[in-house]
C-alpha cells in the first residue's frame, strides 16, 4: 500500500472518507490521550496535519472537508478532556450539516 493509499487526503484534492476511522486508529491510545487532553497539544497536532495539506497543494475546502470528517469522528468516539474540546463538541452536535461544515473552516483557520 503506497504511502498515500494510509491517509484521508490524496494529491488530487480528494477526501477519502472511509479512511478517517483507519487513520485515527492507527494513533496509539497514550498519543491520542496526548493530542486530547491538552488544547494546546490538539491545536498543534491538527496545525501539523493542515500544513501537510497544504503542502500536498489541497485547497481550504478539502482540507475543511477533511477536517469536518475528523470532527465527526472524535464527536461520536471520543469524550472531551478538557473545557475547549467539551465547547467545541457541544458547537458540533448543536449545528446542522452546513454549520459543522463553516465551523470545520474554523478550526482550520483558528491553526494555520
Amino acid at each position: 500500500m503506497g504511502n498515500e493509499e494510509k491517509h484521508i487526503l490524496h494529491k488530487d484534492d480528494t477526501v477519502n472518507i472511509n479512511k478517517v476511522d483507519d487513520t485515527v486508529g492507527r494513533i496509539s491510545d497514550e498519543r491520542k490521550d496526548e493530542i486530547l487532553r491538552n488544547f494546546s497539544e490538539f491545536k498543534s497536532y491538527l496545525h501539523t496535519r493542515v500544513a501537510l495539506g497544504e503542502k500536498l497543494g489541497l485547497d481550504e475546502e478539502t482540507i475543511a472537508k477533511a477536517a469536518q470528517k475528523v470532527a465527526d469522528h472524535l464527536a461520536e468516539t471520543e469524550e472531551p478532556r478538557n473545557a475547549e474540546e467539551n465547547l467545541l463538541k457541544e458547537l458540533w452536535k448543536a449545528g446542522d450539516e452546513n454549520q459543522r461544515h463553516q465551523l470545520a473552516h474554523m478550526l482550520v483557520k483558528l491553526v494555520q
